[in-house]
């Protein structure tokens, strides 16, 4: 497959372009932050972003999905990203979605997923249990009796936790935190009895909750997949998610390139424009480099999850891209806060927004150290 946008994919880019920066703008994330919004996204905003049909995007359509693919549904999150919209789209459909669409059994694809696609039902992965990403350190347990799973632990960092109908909560089964067999993932209702969920109050605005289970009992066919073979469904799932991200993180670093260079045509220092300095030309120059290297490493990890490569080699290109593009917005945010001459820090300038959400991206499901180890690891090394 070519790694370039076809026409119809060319043409939901530009929708979701169109969309984002009339109905889902900065502002929007502003006034959500500002009026402290108990949910922390626009419910009606959110209804016309599943009407377009973004929340199937990449689902079969025996489940109410479109089947377009996840390069489909990467450009929509790119845009996205360029706007910070607030939406349940990537805990929904980018994490809990792929959950289901990966390892739910066919009774739990009929059931749930078109209410995905719908609307109707908004998801959450309980991954985390610290502040660094490790997905095999579980110390959450699951213990199996005659009416299904007793859980117990708590969950940190849990993506639209506290708005979520359902969290699909991964759990130790067996064995021992750091282990990797053992774990196994349950669908659990968030008002269930035993289920305390507090939200978090990100830097970026984004939605969070930490989420205690004590005692929470679900039935056995609230089990997503096997029995403590729950990294086989969680390691492509995550996968999918991390590039879902780094679509997001590129929207987000492309705009903050373009503001910063239109800055520096606007802003004037001895009766010239700032772009007209050179130190400043090579510094955007160099930042262009890395987004244009950023877009190839996304592009890629799409097309490969497409053309159902193998996973290995998926895995490979999550960890590339999520390295590079992390290092790549790292670099730009800072660097248009420097280049607004330090006044993109004051809360009235929307550059300011950017900077704060690559600080929470980039920890996202592995910062760049923890990719780059990964991906040495998945090359032998």
């Amino acid at each position: 497959m070519p790694m370039i946008l076809n026409d119809e994919q060319n043409m939901l880019k530009d929708t979701a372009k169109d969309f984002c920066a009339n109905n889902a703008p900065i502002e929007q994330l502003r006034k959500l932050r500002d009026e402290d919004s108990p949910d922390g996204f626009d419910r009606p905003t959110w209804s016309q972003m599943v009407e377009l049909g973004w929340a199937g995007i990449p689902f079969p359509e025996e489940h109410g999905g479109l089947a377009f693919g996840y390069k489909g549904l990467g450009v929509v999150t790119e845009e996205a990203g360029r706007t910070l919209a607030a939406s349940p789209l990537y805990a929904t459909v980018w994490l809990g979605g792929t959950v289901l669409n990966v390892g739910g059994s066919n009774a739990q694809k009929a059931e749930l997923l078109p209410k995905v696609t719908a609307g109707e039902l908004l998801l959450a992965l309980a991954l985390e249990e610290s502040h660094r990403h490790n997905p095999y350190g579980i110390a959450a347990s699951a213990e199996k009796n005659s009416a299904g799973y007793t859980i117990s632990g708590s969950k940190k960092f849990v993506l639209d936790g506290h708005v979520a109908d359902k969290l699909i909560v991964v759990a130790r089964s067996s064995g021992t935190a750091g282990e990797r067999d053992g774990i196994s993932l349950f669908l659990v209702d968030r008002d269930a009895q035993g289920v305390a969920v507090t939200r978090t109050k990100m830097v970026d605005s984004r939605n969070a909750a930490n989420i205690e289970f004590s005692n929470v009992q679900v039935g056995a066919d609230a089990l997503v997949g096997e029995e403590g073979r729950g990294a086989d469904v969680l390691d492509p799932a995550l996968d999918i998610a991390r590039i879902g991200i780094c679509a997001e993180m590129l929207g987000s670093t492309q705009e903050c390139f373009d503001r910063t260079v239109q800055y520096l045509k606007e802003r004037e220092q001895f009766g010239v424009p700032i772009g007209s300095f050179q130190a400043l030309k090579h510094r955007a120059a160099n930042m262009f480099c890395e987004i244009e290297l950023s877009k190839s490493c996304v592009l890629e990890a799409l097309s490969a999850l497409d053309e159902a490569r193998d996973p290995a080699e998926v895995a490979k290109l999550a960890s590339l891209a999520k390295a590079k593009v992390g290092e790549t917005y790292h670099t730009v945010s800072r660097e248009g806060i420097q280049m607004h001459g330090g006044i993109g820090m004051t809360d009235e300038f929307d550059i300011g927004f950017f900077i704060k959400r690559a600080a929470v991206t980039e920890q996202m499901f592995g910062d760049v150290s923890y990719h780059r180890n990964r991906y040495g690891e998945l090359e032998g090394y």
